[in-house]
């Protein structure tokens, strides 16, 4: 299948061109699409010459170019509504009836001169298809967001990831003001969904499936404590799917040189202990070093709970139920062999250090450590 992408080096088409190359490469698998795939990639800057071949050719056309922000308002039209009558003549030239999508705005509803722009362009389509009998499909997008996306252009989102990954401060103007946001992977699956003949429609019109509906305060307030999280070590809410989407767009903000951040790590004779994840309802992780011949731990817990993983070093972990003081029972753990081993509550257990070099060991607790209630009563095993 031979498939012409308009714009596709604009946001929406670099995400679909990347994600269509990977089903030609098998990087990623789809039932109704592989290796036979071929893309024409056309954006401003190419030979405009190849528009005439790539029109002859296609199977299918995804038509994402389009004006946002123009110098004078004339070039919304000429953008929106001219550049599309140039795309439906040069296909009816070569009698190339194949499907055609179209990348349109919610503002097409409004009175303004994008809106008019994008209405233009959908009026268009919509009686080519008629004319030629060609398959059509206009999608009205919301507010899309995600990676690769252009600051200070037409994306709050986009804007207030990169101001706040930067340091940079941001403006909202009304924190109550209702925004209707679509993530660029869902907009990209949708539209090989279309590709493929299966496209989320009703009328005249296609949308994404899912939409999330989000005050703009919120999406600051969110992006905000993506930010503290390094300091708070809190991972964020991921199974709230607004939220996984969110904090994945404002990662790919992050200037890069400051991809990585340091960890307090807590340092004495018998080695270190480092928190470095902490969730409300996952517990936390921290990384524990032990010095050869250190023995740590000599506690028990009622309801804390403990899962250890040695990954480095040898040793060994013991245990004793607190009312049993005769029988001791023993692990031996080693990063040549990785196993989990739990901590049950109601047994004092320690971890000693059997090895010659350092001894790394993540720890993983059902709760974010609490210094008012730290379930935590020393007595040697």
């Amino acid at each position: 299948m031979k498939v012409l992408i308009t714009g596709a080096k604009g946001f929406i088409g670099k995400n679909l061109v990347a994600q269509l190359n990977n089903i030609k490469e098998g990087k990623a698998k789809h039932n109704s699409l592989g290796s036979a795939l071929t893309l024409f990639e056309f954006d401003k800057d190419t030979d405009p010459s190849l528009l005439d071949e790539y029109c002859q050719k296609a199977d299918f056309v995804f038509h994402l170019a389009g004006v946002n922000r123009p110098k004078e308002q004339s070039e919304f039209m000429e953008g929106n509504f001219g550049f599309t009558s140039d795309l439906l003549d040069t296909l009816k030239k070569h009698n190339n009836n194949c499907p055609i999508m179209l990348s349109s705005s919610i503002q097409a509803e409004l009175d303004n001169p994008y809106g008019e722009s994008k209405k233009a362009g959908e009026d268009l389509l919509l009686k080519y298809g008629k004319e030629t009998g060609a398959k059509v499909y206009i999608y009205r997008f919301p507010n899309v967001f995600g990676k690769w996306c252009r600051p200070n252009y037409n994306s709050a989102v986009a804007t207030f990831c990169h101001n706040i990954a930067h340091d940079l401060p941001v403006q909202v103007n009304d924190p109550n003001h209702p925004m209707t946001l679509v993530y660029i992977d869902d907009v990209v699956q949708e539209l090989i969904n279309c590709l493929v003949g299966n496209p989320n429609k009703e009328g005249d019109y296609c949308k994404v499936a899912t939409e999330h509906q989000i005050k703009l305060g919120e999406i600051v307030e969110l992006i905000k404590s993506f930010k503290e999280s390094r300091t708070t070590l809190q991972v964020p809410n991921l199974s709230d799917s607004i939220t996984k989407k969110l904090y994945s767009t404002y990662l790919s903000y992050l200037p890069e040189d400051s991809f990585s951040y340091p960890l307090k790590m807590n340092v004495d004779e018998r080695g270190s202990f480092t928190e470095f994840l902490k969730s409300p309802d996952r517990g936390q992780v921290s990384i524990n070093i032990s010095k050869p011949g250190i023995t740590k731990g000599q506690h028990w817990h009622h309801t804390k709970n403990e899962k250890f993983l040695v990954v480095s070093g040898t040793g060994v972990i013991r245990f004793r139920k607190i009312n049993e003081p005769s029988e001791i029972i023993e692990y031996h753990v080693s990063g040549e062999k990785l196993e989990v081993v739990d901590i049950p509550v109601g047994y004092t257990h320690n971890i000693e250090n059997l090895g010659n070099t350092d001894m790394v060991t993540v720890m993983w607790v059902n709760e974010v450590f609490d210094p008012e209630h730290p379930d935590t009563f020393f007595l040697p095993v």
